[in-house]
């Protein structure tokens, strides 16, 4: 965590250089999960589809590569503290919402992964035509394959779903914090030329 101190003397906090880059390229590599995940699925089968399946899939490798990076560089470095006039179950809920982030995009794209490693279809993963992710190891059972495939495809969706309407309530978090409350919030995850100091 990083800070500065505004005009009026007040602590203006702000995650470090290494988050704020861990955090929107997450954002990035999110948007475009989504995206493709909500096009692929509308598509008819062909090679456009099947692309754009790799991709998917290639997306939710990085951002489940890049969420256990930012677990791991959040062990030695707290995040600002949020507003002290911020009303204790808001920051409750705050804090849960991150909880939830972290477990979606964790086990988002691990139910995808945990899904092609099961399928009949037995299809390679490529990230981004660079190398090859080898499949899970998952038992060899067809039975229980079966019934691995219809709860990861289950989970996945719901996942899918779940993190879409968390993102808008983030967004919407942070939009409240910048334009009606005007504390840091926002402005912590900022680069400073997007983020002018207040004061």
């Amino acid at each position: 965590m990083t800070g500065t101190v505004t005009h009026d003397g007040q602590h203006d906090p702000r995650y470090g250089g290494v988050a704020m880059a861990l955090h929107w390229a997450t954002a990035a590599a999110i948007f475009l999960m989504l995206a493709s995940g909500l096009t692929m699925t509308r598509m008819a089968p062909g090679m456009t589809a099947f692309n754009l399946y790799q991709w998917h899939k290639a997306l939710g490798i990085t951002v489940l590569a890049l969420t256990l990076i930012r677990l791991v560089w959040r062990l030695g470095h707290r995040p600002p503290p949020l507003p002290d006039a911020m009303p204790a179950l808001e920051k409750l809920g705050a804090r849960l919402a991150h909880l939830g982030f972290y477990g979606l995009l964790l086990g988002l794209p691990l139910s995808g992964w945990l899904l092609v490693s099961v399928s009949p279809l037995n299809l390679p993963t490529s990230w981004f035509g660079y190398f090859l992710i080898p499949h899970l190891p998952v038992p060899t059972d067809a039975a229980l394959r079966q019934t691995l495939n219809s709860l990861s495809e289950t989970a996945h969706g719901l996942g899918g779903w779940t993190l879409l309407a968390l993102l808008f309530v983030h967004i919407a978090a942070a939009l409240r914090h910048a334009l009606i409350l005007h504390d840091h919030v926002l402005r912590s995850m900022l680069p400073r030329w997007l983020a002018p100091r207040k004061g």
